[in-house]
């Protein structure tokens, strides 16, 4: 069994149809099917009920595809990781989402720069999800998102909870209304959410605030990035519930209001592979915890690193 059956496999599960896989591996459906078979030949078991449409896996197909997911994962990581090992110029790729560029992460960056200019960094825009696949997919080897994801291949480190609060164009009635507010307060207003696409994002972090006390805001309108909705606030077309740090991002046609739930917070998560315990990486992690402890800021207990 090689390397490629495991690939191709994985993509027929994942697509649950001969054909897409074909298309998402840049072959023709015919090889595909007979390496499909080839691997079942070779395993003496069936992957898949070929009856079924669309395709679905065996319980013994379910296990193996389990299983191989994990391998061809560490196989990337392992790669990527050789391939850092082996070069002469250090480098680090991050990739963040936008929200996190108002807290603390433009100042990480300029620090590690300082203290480790052998290192060549370069920085990516990209989702949570998409940080994940990255990272698996050695693309990238630090990634700086919001969404609790669990993979057995990645390490996830909470660097904070922050807190969210509440984004309003200036003269609106809720401004003056009472010091802190609540989820109930904003029923009625037009909720701007952010981002629009890829899902599950933070939009989904504050509609889940929502639904889990058993509230639904009047109107819902989803925008495709934090910069849209601020804008549309100024604009009158609504509120948008965004993190703390977002404060600092000072204009002079919106304003922000706390929330009264402690609750109501946005993790900001640090993810690498699970296996990697580079130097780089292991400086960029206790970098940050010295910021925090600097800037005095609420974060978790430090891990072990």
């Amino acid at each position: 069994m090689e390397l490629r059956h495991l690939r191709y496999f994985v993509a027929v599960a994942e697509e649950r149809n001969f054909t897409r896989a074909a298309q998402r591996l840049h072959i023709a459906q015919p090889p595909l099917s007979r390496q499909i078979q080839q691997l079942e030949e070779m395993l003496g078991v069936q992957l898949f009920e070929r009856e079924s449409r669309p395709l679905k896996l065996t319980d013994t197909g379910r296990f193996f595809y389990s299983h191989a997911v994990q391998l061809l994962a560490q196989t990337a990581e392992l790669e990527s990781m050789t391939k850092r090992v082996g070069k002469i110029e250090r480098s680090m790729s991050i990739g963040f989402v936008g929200s996190t560029l108002y807290g603390m992460l433009p100042k990480i960056i300029r620090r590690f720069r300082a203290e480790n200019g052998a290192v060549e960094l370069s920085l990516h825009e990209m989702s949570t999800m998409d940080q994940i696949k990255a990272l698996k997919e050695g693309r990238i080897d630090v990634g700086f998102g919001r969404i609790r994801h669990e993979d057995p291949s990645i390490r996830r480190v909470v660097l904070r909870e922050e807190r969210m609060i509440v984004a309003l164009p200036i003269g609106h009635s809720l401004e003056s209304a009472k010091p802190v507010l609540s989820l109930h307060d904003l029923l009625g207003e037009t909720l701007i959410i952010f981002p629009k696409a890829p899902r599950p994002s933070y939009a989904d972090q504050v509609l889940a605030a929502f639904h889990d006390r058993a509230l639904k805001p009047h109107r819902i309108f989803e925008t495709r990035e934090l910069q849209i909705a601020l804008g549309l606030v100024a604009m009158g077309e609504g509120i948008s519930i965004v993190p703390s740090s977002v404060h600092g991002l000072k204009r002079d046609d919106v304003s922000y209001k706390e929330l009264d739930d402690p609750k109501l917070v946005s993790p900001i998560i640090m993810s690498m592979r699970m296996l990697d315990e580079s130097e780089d990486v292991r400086a960029m992690l206790e970098l940050i915890y010295a910021l925090y402890v600097e800037e005095r800021m609420e974060f978790l207990p430090p891990p072990e690193i």
